[in-house]
């Protein structure tokens, strides 16, 4: 697979004219994203910074399949076979930016993985996405991507009976009970962080806009300005889930964008909004019918027909699976519709300019270039082979069907299985990468699975 959209690496003046203008900053986070969406790296000295700006870094092969739990997946044959032999990360441009959180000393900038002889590295989710791009690109066609993430805010503490609870108020140290979707007094209540969230996204200079209470306490989504360049879109999420992780951290709380943490409350997801442009610079999908062009119902049905190949990516983890369940804002068939919150593919309510499609089915603990890259890849195998979504849902999603596309996978290993076997996801994002991804997500399947919970001993210990 040729990839060149994502070979960006950033001139070594960026970080000079960056130390110049800071000369206080001497612990800089030097951050590559993997398979898992984790965010590993260095830290390093200012001279160091400069160091890899000129002539790359370090980093073993092994990092790119390490697992959810920082752990190698020996079972890659990437680890002992291969020497665990070193790769280069160069510096993707615009990313050195002030860590506000951390001290008026800290920064921190973002990688791209590459072979020693230059060759983007095949594993590396970014050089995958761009991969996908390029297709796109070759179409006459530039996609526009906006992230959002809703996650929740914890108390460190757990509660008396030993699980999660929300993050007391401040004010009152109470803990929040009620819902209160879209409450204002929920914002007020956590005014603090909210404001050094905002402050350190604009030292960061992350697009970040609207805040809203969400449909659980505790529970929030902010809004990520859409981009005509999905690899930064997918940057800027990348950033974002670290800078709320931190802010709440510095705060006295936790954040997570954990799929379900709650099983009686909403879960978090990632809703990807993506419209595409045409090769004079305006909205391909922009239509005075609310149904949008034929391009988009074409691209959307391409999402319908590869959701269920690509729903590893979008569902990753053992608790993703928690999260789809009916009447609960999550999805549950490849459906689509406008102005629907109940269906996986909403076209939203807006003037024919905006018109554009929201994915609904990713849970905010999937990784951003990774599922923005399988719905991409959707949309151009619907846009190549003009297919047909069908007609769209009026009313309640929850149940309707949709007609002729596979159903949503029900558990982990049947979408790991799925994403193993399916020739369009090797064709669009890599024979070896599905291959590695497997074996990791397989290597995770076999360890969750052989820890006895203590839901086991409640439920048969007695009674089995």
């Amino acid at each position: 697979m040729t990839v060149h959209t994502s070979h960006q690496i950033a001139d070594p003046a960026e970080a000079v004219a960056f130390f110049d203008a800071h000369p206080d900053i001497d612990a800089i986070d030097m951050i590559f994203t993997n398979m898992c969406g984790v965010p590993r790296g260095k830290r390093l000295r200012r001279h160091e910074v400069i160091a890899v700006y000129e002539n790359a870094r370090f980093l073993p092969g092994s990092c790119v399949v390490v697992d959810i739990t920082g752990r190698d997946t020996e079972e890659t044959g990437l680890v002992w076979e291969d020497g665990d032999a070193d790769r280069h990360v160069w510096p993707i441009p615009g990313r050195l930016v002030p860590a506000p959180w951390a001290g008026p000393n800290a920064a921190q900038f973002l990688t791209g993985f590459y072979e020693l002889d230059g060759t983007p590295h095949d594993l590396d989710p970014r050089h995958v996405l761009g991969g996908v791009i390029d297709r796109l690109v070759a179409m006459g066609l530039t996609p526009v991507v906006a992230v959002e993430l809703e996650f929740y805010l914890l108390d460190r503490e757990r509660g008396p009976d030993g699980k999660l609870r929300p993050a007391r108020i401040p004010a009152s140290g109470r803990t929040p009970a009620d819902i209160q979707v879209y409450g204002l007094r929920e914002m007020d209540d956590l005014r603090p962080f909210f404001d050094a969230l905002y402050a350190a996204a604009d030292a960061q200079d992350i697009p970040l806009e609207s805040a809203i209470s969400e449909y659980a306490p505790g529970q929030f989504e902010l809004t990520l300005r859409h981009k005509p360049d999905a690899l930064a879109a997918c940057d800027d999420a990348i950033m974002y889930k670290r800078l709320v992780k931190a802010v709440a951290a510095a705060h006295g709380m936790e954040a997570t964008f954990m799929a379900k943490p709650f099983a009686e409350s909403a879960g978090n997801g990632m809703h990807l909004h993506v419209s595409m442009l045409d090769g004079a610079g305006a909205n391909a999908f922009a239509a005075a019918d609310p149904q949008g062009t034929p391009l988009l119902r074409q691209a959307i049905a391409g999402m319908q027909a590869l959701l269920a190949d690509s729903f590893a990516i979008f569902a990753p983890n053992a608790n993703s699976y928690r999260r789809f369940k009916a009447n609960s804002y999550a999805p549950v068939a490849p459906t689509w519709g406008v102005n629907n919150r109940t269906v996986s593919f909403r076209i939203p309510a807006g003037s024919p300019a905006s018109r554009h499609v929201e994915h609904r089915a990713c849970g905010a603990d999937a990784n951003p270039y990774l599922a923005v890259a399988a719905v991409l890849a959707a949309m151009h195998h619907g846009i190549a082979g003009q297919l047909d979504p069908g007609p769209a849902v009026v009313g309640n999603g929850y149940e309707a069907a949709a007609t002729g596309a596979a159903p949503m996978p029900s558990n982990w290993f049947a979408a790991v299985d799925r994403f193993a076997g399916s020739e369009a996801m090797k064709d669009y994002l890599g024979a070896r990468f599905v291959e590695m991804y497997t074996i990791v997500k397989r290597s995770e399947q076999e360890r969750f699975f052989a820890t006895v919970p203590e839901l086991d001993y409640d439920w048969y210990l007695r009674t089995a």
